[in-house]
This record gives structure tokens, sequence and C-alpha cells, in this order.
């Protein structure tokens, strides 16, 4: 007889077999799905379906929300209290980070496999390199630049330039229902951030030249993803160095002298390091958002961050916005639900009235010799006309 019969009998014994039992079958069903993901991971088709499934328009746009978060607080501090004044500089070692991660990724079989060459062009892949390089570069130098509030003012009109490229890009249009939630949004946004418009020309010129980059940016990002089976991870894996040689190019044009003067004390280069690592974050999860949504949505998605922020400071902290950013804020985050609900499936406004249409009798005249053949008969054929199955041809409504 075994010690565990003699302590605690063949109950006990035939207990601890089922645990063992129950453990060893825990094991292989986790080693079953390891194996599953690892080889899903090596089609593109199937890391796109993991992404997808794991990472959904509500998973990354919270992401991304909560990260956009986390890296303004980072480049306050990097920005004030460090006082790197340097932003090209800043977002090269943002991009540089990235690309050692994305490497370390690829080095242990964890990196998503691209889709085949010859589906997505070379030259695409090197111009949204290039125009990120453009759209992240600008966007920190006309923060330098600028005032918050023309920065604000430059953000809000990537929203229609998008809807325009969209539309000369893709002939992709827009209902007129959301075109005026969208207008809410930018005006509520405008009331609510645009406090002051103090500006230089040199800051003027370069958020004026970051408005084109940055929408370009956003449409190509979303375009890629959802028509030619990239995953953000290998997307970002082939576009990156092209966006940090363009950044080297930029950085004697935009950038002050003395970088290699900085004080790149302990303190100093860990505050940039953690500023680097959220931004390989806000890159992931911005491409998992762009992916799962789109580039309009994405923006409006920015701007309800700027609200949010402003009314979480009144909320939490008791700052004083003005009673009118208040309204602003609110009106913006109005406009925010209205789109989103829009933008469900089944909720377009012209779905709602397709099902209101009720059927309608149409007369249409048989030809003379359907008529003759018919033996006699009126010449008149009734069709029933079901609205919500007929069928139409439209451009795309996003």
């Amino acid at each position: 007889m075994s010690l565990v019969d003699s302590l605690f009998g063949k109950d006990a014994r035939k207990f601890l077999k089922r645990k063992d039992s129950d453990a060893a079958e825990a094991g292989r069903a986790l080693e079953e799905l390891r194996s599953s993901l690892y080889n899903e991971l090596k089609t593109s088709e199937g890391a796109k379906r993991q992404q997808q499934r794991f990472c959904g328009p509500v998973v990354a746009m919270s992401f991304n929300f909560i990260v956009a978060v986390g890296i303004i607080l980072a480049n306050k501090l990097v920005m004030g209290r460090v006082g790197f004044n340097f932003p090209i500089f800043l977002t090269l070692i943002h991009y540089t980070v990235a690309w050692i991660l994305l490497a370390f990724f690829k080095s242990l079989s964890l990196l998503p496999m691209s889709p085949p060459s010859k589906t997505t062009p070379f030259s695409s892949l090197f111009s949204l390199g290039a125009v990120m390089a453009f759209a992240s570069g600008l966007a920190n130098t006309s923060l330098k630049h600028n005032s918050v509030g023309f920065y604000q003012m430059a953000k809000i009109a990537v929203t229609p330039t998008i809807v325009l490229a969209e539309f000369v890009l893709f002939k992709k249009t827009i209902s007129s229902t959301k075109v005026m939630a969208l207008a809410v949004v930018s005006l509520g946004v405008a009331i609510a951030t645009v406090t002051d418009l103090e500006f230089n020309l040199f800051g003027a010129l370069v958020a004026v030249a970051w408005i084109i980059p940055s929408a370009i940016n956003k449409i190509l990002w979303s375009n890629l993803q959802q028509q030619a089976n990239w995953t953000a991870l290998a997307l970002m894996w082939k576009t990156t160095p092209f966006t940090v040689f363009f950044l080297l190019a930029l950085m004697p044009w935009l950038d002050p002298p003395g970088v290699l003067l900085f004080k790149w004390d302990l303190g100093n280069s860990s505050a940039i390091l953690i500023s680097a690592l959220l931004g390989f974050l806000l890159q992931w999860s911005g491409a998992l958002a762009l992916g799962a949504t789109s580039a309009t949505s994405h923006v409006v998605l920015g701007q309800f961050k700027t609200c949010v922020i402003l009314l979480g400071g009144y909320v939490i902290f008791g700052s004083d916005p003005g009673f009118i950013s208040i309204c602003g804020a609110v009106a913006a985050l109005v406009g925010m639900s209205i789109y989103t609900w829009l933008n469900l499936p089944g909720k377009s406004i012209d779905h709602l009235s397709s099902k209101q249409l009720p059927k309608q009798n149409v007369t249409i005249s048989k030809p003379k010799a359907e008529a003759d053949d018919g033996g006699g008969e009126t010449g008149v054929a009734v069709v029933s006309i079901d609205p919500i199955h007929s069928k139409t041809t439209t451009a795309n409504i996003v």
C-alpha cells in the first residue's frame, strides 16, 4: 500500500489521478492553441484573421486611446521638464526603437508573415514610409512652433482633407448625415480647444504642410490593411526603414543645432526611452485602429481624446477651461456619438428609410409581340417591387 493510500485512502488517490489527468489535458490544449497560433502567423491571411479576431474596432480604438493619453504625458515630460527641444530627432528615436523591437520579434518568429510582394507594389510601401515620416515629424514640429489652439485648427482640417482625398483616390463618398455629424464634431472641437491662435510664419507653414501627409498617411494605413491582407506589425516592419531614412533627411532642416550637447544622463535618457516605447505602442495601436475602422473614424477618435482630456481635467482636477469650451466639448461628443451610431451595421439612414417603404406595384407595358403571343391578354404586366431586397449600384458609403 502506498503512502497516499495509507494516509488518505483510495478516494484521495483517485482524486489526485483525476487532477493529474485534467492538468495534462489543459497542457495539451494550451500547446495545441500555441501551435495553431504559430501556424496562423506563417501566412498573411492567417495573421490577418488573428488580428481581426483579437483586435476588433472596440479593442483597437480603446488601446489607441489609452496609449495616446500616456504618450501625451510622457512627451510633456520630455519637452518640458527634460528640455529636449528636438522634435524630429525625438520622432527618429521613436521609430528607431520601434524598428529594433520589430527586429527582436522577427528573430523570435513572432512577427506576422507579410503578403506576397507581387500583391503590394514597392512604391506603395515606400510612399507610406515617406508620408509617415512627414506626418509624424511635422506634427511634433508644428506643436513646438505654434500655440495649442493653432495646432488644433490644423488637426480639424485633416477631417475634410481625408474625405476629399478618399473621393479623389478611391471614388469613396460619404452620406450627408455623416457630413453633418462630422461638421458638429469639428465645430465643437474648435470651440472647445481654440482659445488662442498665436503662430509665426514658419510654424504656420509647417502646420499647413502637415495636413495633407497626415490625411494620406491614415488613408494608406487603412487601405493597405483592409484591401491587401497586411497586419499592423508586418506593415510597420516593412515601412519603418523608409520612415527612419526620411526623418534623418528632415533633421538638419527642421531641428535646431545642439542635439549632441544635450545632457544625456540616466534620468533624461530614461524619460526619452519611455517616450519611445510609448511611441511604438502608439504607432501599433494606431495601425490596428486604422485597419479595423477607417481613416475618418481614427480622426474622430483623436478629437474624442482631446475632448475627454479637457472634460476630465474639469471634472477630476477642477480646472476651469470656461463655459464656452465645455459646451463645445459636449457638442463634439454628441456629434461623435451620432457618427458612431451611423457607422453601426444596419444603422445608416438609407437602410432605415428603405425599411419604411411599402411594396409598390409598377405597371410595365409588354412588347406587342409578347402581347399577341399571350392569347388576348391586356399586354400589361404587374411587378411587385420590394425596396428592401432590391439592389442598386451606388458609390461606396463610409
